[in-house]
């Protein structure tokens, strides 16, 4: 029986992954923050013949985190580690993020992530067999005046994934470090502007299954803006400054 466990699975990009993988053989380990959605989640992945166990973890909380997945891993051993849990600042960004919403993204979205995947790492390595995906964004290629915090956070873990992914290749793990553009999401509900290419949660739920199957290093989607996002961050910051000071905040 695969074991897969997955946080912030209450809603978007995390229920997208559970209900992509719920399949009969398959046992999934869902955290979130919400427990009457997140109930709801696990529910629906049983309809579809998966045993799924949730639990409300907090993942800025080390010790909590690290003993839900000794649980877990005792229960059934864990072949994939999801690192989705995210927040960005919601409300109150037209002034900028506040320093407490800043301390708090980071918290969440760097630290929740290091409480995730390194408690994993050991029992993968003892069983050479294992793989770790981390949540980035493709807001972490450039760090964004409308959202600093949030983008320096995702880039954070960009690259720490990346890093990872070469350390613990010859041990048997596999790193995958996922950069989603707009997808329908609580997150993305909350945005009065355009956001192109904005994708269903289902197809990319689709989508990055079949690049964490593959064990793609790095899954950027969609690709037309992705590409453009890569050629923004490579200009110089001063040419494109101005620009991305103008672009539309949260509300």
């Amino acid at each position: 029986m695969s074991g897969i466990l997955i946080t912030g699975a209450s809603s978007g990009l995390g229920e997208a992954l559970a209900l992509a993988y719920a399949a009969p053989g398959v046992t999934l380990f869902l955290s979130g923050r919400d427990a009457q959605r997140l109930a709801g989640v696990a529910e629906a992945c049983r309809g579809k013949g998966a045993r799924a166990e949730s639990r409300l973890v907090d993942v800025t909380d080390r010790a909590a985190m690290e003993a839900w997945l000794a649980a877990a891993d005792a229960d059934t051993p864990l072949d994939l580690v999801i690192a989705n849990a995210g927040i960005s600042a919601g409300s109150g960004t037209r002034g900028g993020e506040t320093a407490l919403q800043t301390r708090a993204i980071f918290a969440v979205n760097l630290e929740g992530v290091l409480n995730t995947v390194l408690p994993a790492i050991e029992p993968m390595r003892r069983r050479r067999h294992g793989q770790l995906v981390v949540m980035s964004s493709l807001a972490g290629f450039r760090g964004l005046p409308t959202a600093p915090a949030y983008a320096a956070s995702k880039a954070a873990v960009r690259v720490w994934g990346e890093g990872l992914r070469g350390l613990l290749a010859a041990e048997g793990i596999g790193v995958t470090v996922i950069c989603p553009g707009f997808v329908e999401s609580r997150m993305t509900a909350a945005n009065r502007f355009p956001m192109p290419f904005l994708m269903t949660a289902e197809a990319a739920g689709r989508r990055m299954r079949r690049g964490i199957e593959a064990n793609r290093a790095r899954l950027a989607f969609p690709w037309p803006l992705a590409v453009a996002v890569w050629l923004l961050a490579a200009l110089p910051p001063n040419w494109t400054d101005g620009w991305l000071c103008r672009l539309p905040a949260k509300e």
